[in-house]
């Protein structure tokens, strides 16, 4: 089958020297690996290989056997050349890290045009906004929504966020956060929700995405924690 789609680079691997394994969320068709034969042979080839890097937005013709084993591009185009997301540095540490998120969360074979819209928009803002400290506590938290365990949104109910439920408590259990941890998280809904809370420190930060990485870890079986974390950690230190 011959496809046309807009395309969200997760990830690219070497394979034998010469070639490269793209993976990609797809517009048309979900998570789809991409066989690039020769990616490093010639000039044009190698000057292409930019096209894969975490998070470039793509047009691609391709074609899909759809026998789960990997497909191959007939063309790829850049869709939006990024102006900053893959040359500052705090950006480009994101990006890595979301692209890191994606591959361990992201694994539908199959069309989900909302999602695909939702992080298309985010790329985009990222890239034309300097506001990028919350950037990947909000994604995550609104990404949960697209997964199937975002929050309660009874934000204003007091006492404690369970986290196996994703719902709010009046009584703790073992898997509850703090108080505190249940009043950062209230403040990153309501700054996701753009009703003018004010920004958080570098712990704030820091405890904050703990929880989400903790969040993502007791509802997803499969995820692991991406070895980009650490990287991100420091950059926002």
């Amino acid at each position: 089958m011959n496809i046309k789609s807009r395309a969200i680079v997760i990830s690219a691997l070497r394979y034998q020297e010469k070639s490269l394994i793209v993976k990609c969320f797809t517009e048309a068709a979900g998570i789809k690996s991409y066989y690039i034969r020769n990616a490093f042979t010639s000039r044009k080839s190698a000057q292409k290989n930019v096209y894969f890097r975490p998070l470039t937005l793509l047009e691609i013709e391709a074609t899909h056997k759809n026998k789960g084993t990997l497909e191959y591009f007939k063309d790829v185009r850049l869709a939006h050349p990024y102006q900053s997301l893959h040359t500052d540095i705090v950006k480009t540490t994101i990006a890595i890290f979301i692209a890191d998120v994606l591959h361990h969360c992201v694994k539908e074979e199959e069309c989900n045009p909302a999602l695909y819209q939702y992080l298309e928009t985010s790329l985009l803002w990222l890239d034309n906004h300097d506001e990028s400290a919350n950037f990947h506590l909000t994604l995550l938290l609104e990404l949960s929504k697209y997964l199937g365990f975002y929050p309660s949104m009874a934000i204003n109910t007091p006492g404690y966020f369970e986290m196996a439920e994703g719902i709010f408590i009046t009584e703790p259990t073992i898997t509850c956060l703090s108080a505190a941890e249940t009043a950062l998280l209230k403040r990153l809904m309501g700054l996701k929700a753009g009703n003018g809370s004010k920004n958080f420190n570098v712990a704030e930060r820091q405890v904050l995405l703990r929880i989400l990485m903790d969040y993502y870890a007791l509802h997803l079986d499969s995820f692991v924690k991406p070895k980009s974390l650490e990287i991100l950690k420091e950059v926002f230190s």
